[in-house]
């Protein structure tokens, strides 16, 4: 059997064990940061010490068609109206053509800093997208 790249678009998104459709997910990167040291007995070299430094991750975007009746976006970025925030643990698997899991990305303790709503306009033919930025405290890969 050939090994082929897997294709971006049989994928699934789930917190709470609720799979939500969502039509876009991007910002799936981690990075480690580099600290620089150099002392003053380091004579000869011209290049600092690299040593690994903190782990960084940016915000995670999600992006999906807007529904009847349907606010949870907003209402979870407001927290119903409660001063603190509600935290998730998300599950993003990218998914064979059997619809099994391939690769599974779990998103730690996620919370919303910005809702989008759609653009609207007179004479567009699209569908409306909201979209939100979530804010999380780590990332894991696993594989299938």
């Amino acid at each position: 059997m050939a090994n082929y790249p897997l294709p971006v678009f049989h994928f699934s998104v789930s917190w709470g064990g609720d799979n939500i459709g969502f039509s876009e997910v991007s910002g799936l990167s981690q990075e480690l940061q580099s600290i620089d040291y150099r002392d003053g007995l380091m004579s000869g070299a011209t290049l600092p010490l690299k040593r690994p430094g903190l782990k960084k991750a940016g915000n995670i975007t999600l992006k999906r068609g807007i529904t009847a009746a349907n606010n949870e976006l907003y209402l979870w970025l407001n927290n119903n109206g409660q001063p603190n925030v509600e935290r998730r643990d998300l599950v993003i698997s990218l998914l064979n053509d059997e619809g099994n899991p391939v690769f599974v990305w779990t998103i730690i303790q996620a919370w919303p800093v910005k809702v989008d709503g759609p653009g609207l306009k007179a004479t567009g033919n699209e569908i409306a997208i909201e979209s939100i930025d979530l804010a999380h405290e780590g990332i894991t890969l696993k594989t299938a």
